[in-house]
C-alpha cells in the first residue's frame, strides 16, 4: 500500500522503536540487522494492519439475541424496535464488556485500528473511559466517541457532546494512548442545526475528526426534505459540517448532486456493505464516489467483525448490483480496508501502509487453504477471495506483538468472553422491559 502500490517478494522489513525503518531484500537486511529478533514470514502475506472505518462495538452484545419484538419491516422500525431500546438499556459495564470482546475479535482477525461510536442515554458521562480501558488492555488502536443525539431532549444532546469534549481533553494529555478522541453525531434526523454547528466548532478547536450517519435509510432523507426542504448532504453542507475532517457513514441514499458535494468538500465516506444488506437499506453508490475521487473506507457498523468478510462482501455486492463482473477490483477493496481508512481519520502519514517512517502496525497471514501458488501476482486475489480472519497468524502494533501464533498475548480470551457473556445475559433481560422508541423522529 505504498505510493507505488508495490507487492514485494523475498523482502524484509526492519522495525525499530515501533516504526518501520527500512524495507529491502531479505539477504541485505539480515546482514545489516544481524542481531535483530526475526519473525519468519516465509510463505505468508505481510500487509498493513486493517482499518475498520466505522463500528459500534456494543453491537457485539446482540449477537445471537432472540428479541421478543414485532418483526420490523424497514430500517426506521429496526431503530425503534431494536437499536434504540438497546441504547436505553446499556450501562457502563456493557460498554466495557462489549468494547473488550470486540477489540479481542478485531485484534485476532487483523484489525489494528477502528473507529467506534457508542450510544446510551443512561450511560453518558465517563463512558468513553470504560471503552478506552478495553482498547488499551487489548493493545490495538481505536477512535472512540459518544454518539450525540437529541432524540429525547436538547439536554441529552449537550451531555453527549460534553462527553466527547471531556474525553478529547483527557486524550490530548495522554498522546501515547491508543484510544483516540472522535466526535460523533448520530444522524441529521435526530439533531438540530445548532448541535451540528457546535460539534463542528469543537472538533476544529480540539483537532479531532467527526463522524455522522448520513442517509443510511430513507427516514433520514425524508426527514430533511420534509423539515428543511433539503436532501441530507445539502443540509449538512449548508450548516457547515462537511470537510476533510468529516466521515459520513453509509451514504446509501445520495443522489448525483450530493455525491458532487461530498467530493467538492473532500469529505470522507465509510462504506458498510454487510450492515446495509442486513438492514435492507440498499446499496451505496460507492463506484460513483470512487470515480469522483472521494476517499472511501470500509466499516462493519458493529455487525461482522471479521473485516475479510466485509472486504469480500463489498467486492461481490457491487458486482451483482451493477450486473458487471468488472465493477470493482480486489486492489480497490484492499485500499478501502487499509490506506483509505487511515486517511479518513487523518492517520495516513502514520498508518495504512508499510513504509519507512510509519508505525509498524503489521499483520502476517498464513492462509489455511491455499489451492494455488502465493506470490506477488496472486496475493491480493487471495486476500479478497481466500483469506479470512482466522488465517491471521501475527499482529504487530507499534512493532510489538499483540497476536502471535493466532493467540492473543495481551488479555485472556476466555476471561473476555466470560465478561461479555455475563453482560449480554443481563442486557437481554433488561431489554424485555424496554419499550420501542416510536416517537424519536419528531423534529
Amino acid at each position: 500500500m505504498d505510493s507505488q502500490r508495490r507487492i514485494l517478494e523475498n523482502h524484509a522489513i526492519a522495525i525499530e522503536q515501533g516504526k518501520v525503518v527500512e524495507i529491502g531484500k531479505t539477504a541485505d537486511l539480515q546482514k545489516k540487522h544481524s542481531t535483530a529478533e526475526v519473525l519468519d514470514a516465509s510463505g505468508r502475506i505481510v500487509m498493513p494492519g486493517i482499518v475498520c472505518s466505522h463500528s459500534h462495538l456494543y453491537g457485539m452484545l446482540l449477537r445471537g439475541a432472540s428479541l421478543k419484538i414485532t418483526p420490523p419491516s424497514d430500517f426506521t422500525q429496526i431503530l425503534q424496535r431494536v437499536w434504540w431500546p438497546v441504547d436505553e438499556a446499556m450501562n457502563f459495564e456493557d460498554a466495557y464488556a462489549s468494547a473488550l470482546v470486540a477489540s479481542v475479535e478485531f485484534a485476532k482477525s487483523g484489525v489494528t485500528t477502528f473507529a467506534d461510536t457508542y450510544s446510551g442515554p443512561n450511560s453518558i458521562t465517563g463512558v468513553l473511559d470504560h471503552i478506552a480501558r478495553a482498547v488499551e488492555e487489548v493493545g490495538i488502536r481505536g477512535f472512540v466517541a459518544f454518539e450525540a443525539t437529541e432524540r429525547h431532549s436538547k439536554d441529552e444532546g449537550a451531555k453527549g457532546v460534553q462527553e466527547n469534549v471531556r474525553f478529547a481533553e483527557k486524550a490530548h494529555s495522554k498522546p501515547e494512548s491508543k484510544a483516540r478522541p472522535l466526535f460523533s453525531i448520530h444522524a441529521s434526523f435526530t439533531v438540530s442545526d445548532d448541535l451540528i454547528r457546535r460539534v463542528k466548532a469543537l472538533a476544529v478547536k480540539y483537532r479531532v475528526p467527526i463522524t455522522i450517519h448520513a442517509s443510511e435509510g430513507l427516514g433520514d432523507l425524508h426527514h430533511n426534505l420534509e423539515n428543511y426542504g433539503k436532501r441530507t448532504v445539502e443540509r449538512l453542507r449548508d450548516v457547515g459540517l462537511l470537510g476533510p475532517d468529516v466521515v459520513l457513514a453509509h451514504c446509501v441514499n445520495l443522489d448525483e448532486n450530493e455525491i458532487d458535494t461530498v467530493a467538492q468538500t473532500k469529505t470522507g465516506v465509510a462504506h458498510n456493505p454487510m450492515s446495509n444488506m442486513l438492514n435492507a437499506v440498499g446499496v451505496a453508490p460507492i463506484l460513483r464516489m470512487l470515480e469522483k475521487q472521494i476517499n472511501v473506507g470500509l466499516g462493519n457498523d458493529g455487525y461482522i467483525f471479521d473485516m475479510f468478510e466485509n472486504m469480500r462482501s463489498a467486492y461481490l455486492l457491487h458486482r451483482v448490483y451493477h450486473k458487471n463482473p468488472n465493477a470493482i477490483d480486489p486492489y480497490t477493496i484492499l485500499e478501502m480496508a487499509t490506506v483509505s481508512g487511515a486517511k479518513l481519520y487523518g492517520m495516513e502519514k502514520e498508518l495504512g501502509s508499510i513504509e519507512a517512517g510509519k508505525r509498524a502496525d503489521i499483520i502476517i497471514i498464513k492462509p489455511s487453504v491455499l489451492p494455488t501458488p502465493l506470490n506477488a501476482s496472486s496475493a491480493v486475489g487471495h486476500l479478497v477471495n481466500t483469506v479470512d480472519g482466522n488465517d491471521v497468524e501475527i499482529v504487530l502494533v507499534d512493532g510489538k506483538p499483540v497476536v502471535k501464533n493466532k493467540q492473543l498475548l495481551t488479555f485472556d480470551e476466555e476471561r473476555a468472553q466470560s465478561i461479555s457473556q455475563n453482560a449480554a445475559a443481563k442486557l437481554w433481560e433488561r431489554l424485555e422491559t424496554v419499550k420501542p422508541q416510536v416517537d424519536s423522529l419528531k423534529k
